[in-house]
C-alpha cells in the first residue's frame, strides 16, 4: 500500500537536479585543514559537484578519546572548530569561497549526543542519560544485532525542553553567523522527530535550509528532513557483489522504496560512505571491476547520488577513523566518469530528485544478471541497462527496439535529448 501524506515538501531550489559530495577534511590534504582543501574547489567545481557535506568540523572531546586523534562524532563544543583544521574565519573564508564558485554547504550535526568533557557534561547534566545510579555514563547504541559501546561519548536526554532550546540555538549559529545551507544529522533517529521537525521550522526562518538525517524512517520527511539514507539500496548492491543475490532484489528494493516513501522525499544513494569505507571494505575490495556498473546504478536509479572523498581517485583503502591518513589521490582517475554523470543528471529532469524527477520503471529484461530500467518526464526519457555479472550479456531490448549485448560489469545509458553513454 503507497505511503500518503497531507504535506507536501517544498525542496529549496538550488537540490532539485544538485549531487552531494563527502568532504572528510582530516584525510583529504597532507596538512588535514579547510585552507589546504580549498586548493580542491576548483577541481570538484569543474567535476560537478553541487553540494559539499562537511564530516564534523568541531573540536573533539580528549576524556575518554579513541585513538590518537579520537573521532570528530565526539563534539566537546558545538560553537568552535577544531584547531586542528584550522580557525572559525578559515571556516567561515572556505564557505564563502565555496558559495562565490555556486556549490552549497552541509556540516555534519551531532544531536544525540556529545563528547564527556562538553561544557554541557558539567553545567546541565541533569541533560544526560543516567544510570540507575544515577550516573552519566558511555553511549549504548542497540543495532539491533549488537549492542555498541561509544565509550568516548554520553547519551543526551531530550526529555528536557531546556536542551532543545540549547541545541537549535547551537544550530541557528551556523546558519546566522558562518552561513552554511543545512545540516547532515548524525544518527538522527535516535533523536525525537518533533525536536527536529521544531528546529527546522526555527532554521528556515533564517533562510531555507537543506536537512540530511541519516537515517531512513519514513516519518523524518513529513516536515524535518529534505532526505534520508538509502540503506537499503547499499545493502542490495553489497549482497549482489558478494553473490548473496541478485539483480531481480534491486526490483524489489524499487518496489518496496516507491511503497514506504512519499514522492517527495529524496534519498541519498551511495556506493560507500565514511561508515562503510571506514568499517566494512574500500571501494576496491568490495566492487573490484564492478566499481563503474554499481556507481551507474547509484547514480541514475532513483535519489540524489553521493561521491565520498577519494572515490574519483579509486579509493583502495579504508581511512582510518580516528588518526590521520591521507587519501592517496593519483591521477583522479574516475574525475571524468563521475563529471560525465553528474552533467547526465543535471540535463534530463528524469533524473532529478524526489517529486521534480521521474519514477523508476523496472524493463521486462531485468534478470538476475542485468538489471534494466527507465525513468521519463515529460519529453525527457532514459533507459539505464547494466550487466552486473562477469559474463556477456546479450538479450533484446522492447524498449530500445534492438539487440543489446554488454560485456562483464558493462552499462548502457540511453536518453531522448543526447548521445548514448
Amino acid at each position: 500500500m503507497s505511503r500518503t501524506k497531507e504535506y507536501q515538501f517544498e525542496h529549496v531550489e538550488w537540490s532539485k537536479a544538485a549531487n552531494i559530495y563527502e568532504v572528510n577534511i582530516r584525510q583529504f590534504t597532507p596538512e588535514g585543514t579547510f585552507n589546504a582543501f580549498r586548493s580542491h574547489l576548483p577541481r570538484l567545481k569543474k567535476m560537478g559537484v553541487d553540494i559539499l557535506w562537511f564530516m564534523p568540523i568541531h573540536p573533539v572531546g580528549i576524556k575518554n578519546r579513541k585513538g590518537t586523534l579520537g573521532s570528530g562524532y565526539s563534539v566537546k563544543d558545538y560553537y568552535q572548530v577544531n584547531p586542528e583544521f584550522g580557525s572559525l574565519d578559515d571556516f567561515k573564508a572556505l564557505v564563502q569561497e565555496i558559495h562565490s564558485m555556486g556549490m552549497y554547504v552541509l556540516i555534519d550535526w551531532v544531536a544525540n549526543h556529545t563528547a564527556w568533557d562538553n561544557c554541557w557534561v558539567t553545567e546541565h547534566p541533569e541533560w544526560y542519560k543516567k544510570n540507575e545510579k544515577g550516573e552519566i555514563h558511555s553511549y549504548i547504541y542497540d543495532n539491533g544485532k549488537e549492542l555498541e559501546y561509544w565509550d568516548d561519548v554520553v547519551g543526551l536526554d531530550y526529555k528536557h525542553p531546556k536542551l532543545w532550546d540549547a541545541m537549535i540555538n547551537a544550530l541557528s549559529y551556523w546558519v546566522k553567523f558562518v552561513g552554511i545551507d543545512g545540516y547532515r544529522c548524525d544518527v538522527a533517529g535516535l533523536v525525537p522527530v518533533k525536536f527536529w521537525e521544531k528546529a527546522r521550522a526555527e532554521l528556515d526562518s533564517i533562510k531555507p535550509i537543506f536537512m540530511l538525517a541519516e537515517w531512513s524512517s519514513p516519518e523524518l520527511h513529513n516536515k524535518a528532513f529534505d532526505m534520508t539514507y538509502d540503506w537499503g539500496l547499499y545493502d542490495v548492491m553489497s549482497n549482489i557483489v558478494k553473490g548473496k543475490s541478485t539483480a531481480l532484489a534491486i526490483r524489489e528494493h524499487v518496489e518496496l522504496s516507491a511503497m514506504e516513501y512519499p514522492e517527495d522525499a529524496y534519498r541519498m544513494a551511495f556506493t560507500t560512505n565514511h561508515d562503510k569505507n571506514s568499517w566494512d571494505e574500500c571501494d576496491t575490495k568490495l566492487y573490484g571491476h564492478a566499481f563503474k556498473a554499481y556507481s551507474v546504478l547509484a547514480m541514475t536509479l532513483l535519489g540524489m547520488p553521493l561521491i565520498y572523498s577519494g572515490q574519483e581517485s579509486g579509493l583502495d583503502k579504508q581511512l582510518s577513523f580516528f588518526a590521520k591518513e591521507d587519501i592517496n589521490w593519483k591521477a583522479f582517475q574516475y574525475d571524468d566518469f563521475y563529471k560525465q554523470l553528474l552533467m547526465l543528471k543535471k540535463n534530463n529532469p528524469a533524473l532529478w530528485n524526489g517529486q521534480y524527477g521521474a519514477k523508476t520503471q523496472v524493463l521486462e529484461e531485468t534478470s538476475d544478471t542485468v538489471f534494466c530500467f527507465s525513468r521519463e518526464k515529460d519529453k525527457n526519457s532514459i533507459v539505464v541497462m547494466i550487466n552486473l555479472s562477469d559474463r556477456n550479456q546479450q538479450f533484446y531490448s522492447k524498449k530500445l527496439l534492438q539487440e543489446i549485448k554488454l560485456k562483464p560489469f558493462e552499462y548502457k545509458i540511453t536518453t531522448s535529448n543526447q548521445s548514448d553513454i
